[in-house]
């Protein structure tokens, strides 16, 4: 890229008592805060019609830390509470726009601990951190530095479920460049034995690392459901379950992002399906599976990277019928039920392997629309469907081309 990009920074700290105990009192209050005001603007909304923006919930803020039931919301930092408010303003942007639901209030056992700080509300000085209301600065493992002679403008504490705790700093990273030009292409069929296969034939199989854990895990979700409700046994149970649903994360994100940077170094253009991840976690016997396949995760980490490099993404139409088309002369096949993993074409006669047949049409498919100006982007909320349809009859006239004894050399120079 031209410009540097802001990037997150993320470590683990250990806080001692008196730094866990203030930023435990502040993710209180930034949840307290948070809820106060959606409750504020929906009653507001539904009482008298009336929208409250965000400069109002401020001074409604200041009006609540005056009150006897508020008050100790003055003892923690005001940065963090006053964050909380941006972020609701920003919820309520999404839905107003109709990109999200409406705001949900924060629950103390289901919503993430955490607290953003601006540069105001934090010192940084020679690989130091110290927030505001600390005397100390954080114990932060620094597994790799942040980028020289930067600054973050914002720092966001979190705990997890697990009771681990995180340091993310944002700041300015000069070191992501758009990477030297390869020239070559690669389109991706997303599958559960495969997690991907590639339209050169390739296949990574998928880790599935929750089935791996899942017999400790099952033991450890038992062993809570014994304990009784409210017990600090019961508490102890939990965190062991919280520590095993960490582990497996952590493990995923570090596959995906190394395969999502490979894929995007080694190739120019990617070529993915627009999938609809949601709609098919419905399926109940396949949704545990699709779920510990992470495909959108590997989706958004492709879609940054890819911008982040110069590197080009397409996303062709989710009803493309990649699977059952013939990638060798687009012949389309009336059924093809998930269970014949090859299958021969009926019009050539050729032998084809499901998923790296659809990788191969994916591929086609995605240098098609390109080529044609059909735009079919990756956006997750358009259809695109018309473009999809334009590169099947694309592929299929190729295929009807190649029985009337067309070469492909010809037919790639009709084609430019």
């Amino acid at each position: 890229m031209s410009h540097p990009v802001k990037r997150a920074f993320k470590y683990r700290f250990y806080p001692n008592d008196v730094q866990a105990a203030e930023l435990t009192r502040t993710f209180g209050c930034v949840r307290t805060v948070y809820n106060l005001a959606l409750q504020a603007r929906t009653t507001a909304w539904f009482t008298e019609r009336r929208r409250i923006n965000y400069v109002q919930t401020s001074a409604l803020l200041t009006e609540w830390k005056k009150t006897e039931e508020y008050a100790y919301l003055a003892d923690v930092s005001s940065v963090p509470l006053q964050q909380a408010l941006r972020h609701l303003q920003g919820a309520f942007v999404s839905f107003f726009e109709k990109r999200s639901a409406y705001p949900r209030f924060k629950s103390r056992k289901k919503s993430r601990n955490s607290a953003e700080y601006t540069r105001a509300a934090f010192a940084y000085r020679d690989g130091r951190l110290t927030l505001a209301k600390m005397r100390e600065p954080l114990d932060i493992v620094w597994s790799r530095p942040l980028p020289e002679g930067q600054t973050p403008s914002t720092v966001t504490v979190t705990q997890d479920s697990a009771g681990r705790w995180f340091v993310s700093m944002l700041c300015e990273d000069a070191s992501v460049k758009a990477l030297p030009s390869t020239g070559s292409a690669v389109g991706i069929d997303a599958g559960i034995t495969a997690l991907v296969t590639l339209s050169t034939g390739e296949k990574i199989t998928n880790p599935k690392f929750e089935k791996k854990d899942r017999a400790t895990l099952a033991r450890a979700q038992r062993e809570v459901s014994r304990k009784k409700k409210g017990s600090r046994n019961r508490d102890k149970a939990r965190v062991r379950v919280a520590r095993i649903h960490a582990r497996i994360a952590d493990r995923r994100r570090d596959f995906l992002h190394k395969l999502s940077t490979r894929l995007v170094r080694e190739n120019q253009t990617i070529v993915i399906e627009d999938l609809a991840v949601r709609s098919m976690l419905k399926n109940r016997t396949l949704s545990r599976a699709i779920s510990d396949a992470s495909w959108a995760a590997l989706r958004s980490m492709l879609e940054y990277k890819a911008e982040w490099h110069g590197r080009e993404l397409i996303a062709v139409d989710r009803w493309y019928p990649s699977s059952r088309t013939c990638s060798a002369c687009g012949h389309l096949v009336a059924k093809l039920p998930l269970g014949i993993r090859e299958w021969t074409c009926a019009a050539c006669g050729a032998t084809h392997d499901r998923d790296e047949n659809a990788a191969k049409n994916v591929l086609a498919a995605g240098l098609a629309v390109s080529a044609c100006g059909a735009g079919v982007r990756p956006q997750r909320r358009s259809s695109g469907r018309a473009a999809g349809a334009e590169a099947g009859k694309l592929r299929r006239s190729a295929g009807e081309r190649r029985r009337v004894g067309v070469s492909p050399s010809s037919e790639r120079e009709e084609v430019n």
